[in-house]
């Protein structure tokens, strides 16, 4: 019953809300565990809005992604909206115990924020302010007409009456109509309070859970990490093996080309290649998770300068490749030279042996006449 009572409340205050304001911005919160990340609420640029509630006087901040609501800041005068950046600002939230971070796509999409952003904070401070004069006035009129109990003075009269019985009755409906208005109006503030608080307790429980979802995802994102620098690793031990092949194919260079190395090799670099592309998913997928922006940039820039190296090394290793087919096929062509020119002196030396055997037959003839 108690959570039918709470969800008709807080629809009935959602009704009387009425927009006044709204911009795109991407939305972080404060990392709970570090208090200098931020961690990002949105995947995408969101709508922000300020939301008025003429019967409370009151302002909210307000910011729904997909079913759940990721920005729901009451805001009160003591708040202030920075500008950290040219392109974003923060504001701390006391009661949900958090900092809020804003990300525009303009400079001056932050500028018409911080400027609605302190209207708002002014025109909260004045209803406060009228509203505590509104209730010293209240506290004094209530000290002067009834500084008995309420219920005795509903049942007694006024003792004393200076203008006769038809002055006295008058003041008596007076005071009747003073105080019954009076008790009403104390029962109306008491029941909005009980509504307040019940709100409040409702968005701290959507804050917890949006809390309890951010931290995993940061952890997601931290596993995804080591992940990918454990395959970098990998990645950098695969280029040492293929440099390792390539000086071994050089050092064994004159034994012909090996066709098997080199249908290896050729799969080693599509592998890199799939990876390259792998690795770069990777990274854009991090950059939407990594809280601190400084730090991710430092990171994809190192990630960037290895890969550059790696490439870099593979286009060495590419050339030294095709260097050492050329001068394997120049071995080749100075063999088939050599056993060419070996094959025409056999030749060359049959036939002068031939000639030398007519000859000695030629002598021995002779020497037997």
């Amino acid at each position: 019953m108690m959570n039918c009572a709470s969800q008709e409340s807080g629809r009935r205050w959602q009704h009387r809300e009425q927009p006044i304001f709204s911009s795109r911005a991407h939305v972080f919160q404060i990392d709970p565990a570090t208090k200098r990340n931020w961690i990002p609420a949105s995947k995408h640029a969101v709508t922000v809005s300020f939301f008025y509630d003429a019967t409370r006087h009151a302002y909210r901040i307000i910011s729904v992604g997909g079913t759940k609501a990721i920005i729901n800041s009451t805001v009160s005068p003591n708040m202030t909206f920075t500008k950290t950046s040219q392109k974003f600002g923060q504001w701390a939230d006391s009661r949900a115990n958090t900092v809020y971070g804003l990300g525009f796509a303009t400079e001056q999409q932050l500028h018409q924020f911080a400027e609605r952003f302190k209207e708002v904070k002014e025109a909260v401070r004045l209803a406060r302010e009228r509203s505590q004069e509104k209730m010293e006035l209240t506290n004094a009129a209530l000290s002067i007409a009834a500084p008995q109990d309420l219920s005795d003075e509903l049942q007694s009269p006024p003792a004393m009456c200076l203008n006769g019985p038809e002055d006295k009755l008058f003041r008596s409906q007076s005071a009747d109509i003073t105080l019954c208005s009076e008790k009403e109006r104390i029962k109306k503030m008491l029941s909005e309070g009980s509504i307040c608080e019940m709100n409040f307790e409702a968005e701290l429980f959507t804050l917890q859970d949006s809390n309890a979802k951010l931290v995993a995802a940061l952890h997601e994102a931290n596993a995804n990490v080591e992940q990918w620098k454990k395959q970098l690793v990998a990645y950098q031990e695969e280029t040492d093996r293929l440099r390792d092949q390539i000086a071994e194919m050089e050092a064994h260079g004159a034994q012909g080309p090996s066709d098997v190395l080199k249908d290896e090799l050729t799969q080693s670099l599509e592998e890199l290649e799939h990876l390259l592309k792998a690795k770069d998913e990777e990274i854009s997928i991090l950059q939407s998770k990594k809280s601190d922006f400084h730090e991710l940039e430092q990171e994809r820039e190192e990630a960037i300068h290895r890969i550059q190296e790696l490439e870099m090394r593979n286009i060495e290793l590419e050339r030294r490749v095709q260097n050492t087919e050329q001068n394997l096929a120049s071995a080749l062509e100075d063999r088939d030279r050599a056993e060419h020119e070996v094959q025409r002196v056999i030749q060359i030396l049959d036939v002068k042996i031939f000639d030398l055997n007519d000859l000695r037959q030629s002598l021995v003839q002779l020497i037997s006449k």
